[in-house]
């Protein structure tokens, strides 16, 4: 919520993926998801989203698999933060470095 602007309650049991990531990245980003799923955990994985406002947030992703008493795989549990400022900061120093 604190980077879509997105409360809980609007979200909770909508398809993340189809209604709140850009068209160019649910494929990968589910796919992140599903392999958290499956036991294979991402990290440092990057794509936009944009917020309840229009805003474009450049995201960070780390999707890792939540597990049962056993080990067996049961959720995912996927943290994701804005790197909109960082990534600003890292395009204008290339760009004045040329």
């Amino acid at each position: 919520a604190e980077i879509t602007g997105f409360s809980r309650q609007m979200v909770f049991g909508q398809n993340l993926v189809e209604k709140y990531i850009t068209e160019e990245y649910r494929e990968q980003v589910k796919m992140v998801l599903d392999n958290a799923l499956e036991g294979e955990e991402t990290a440092n994985f990057e794509f936009p989203l944009f917020t309840k406002s229009g805003r474009r947030v450049d995201v960070l992703l780390n999707a890792t698999t939540r597990r049962d008493v056993t080990g067996r795989p049961i959720g995912v549990i996927g943290v994701g933060q804005d790197i909109t400022e960082r990534k600003q900061v890292e395009e204008e120093k290339t760009r004045v470095a040329q």
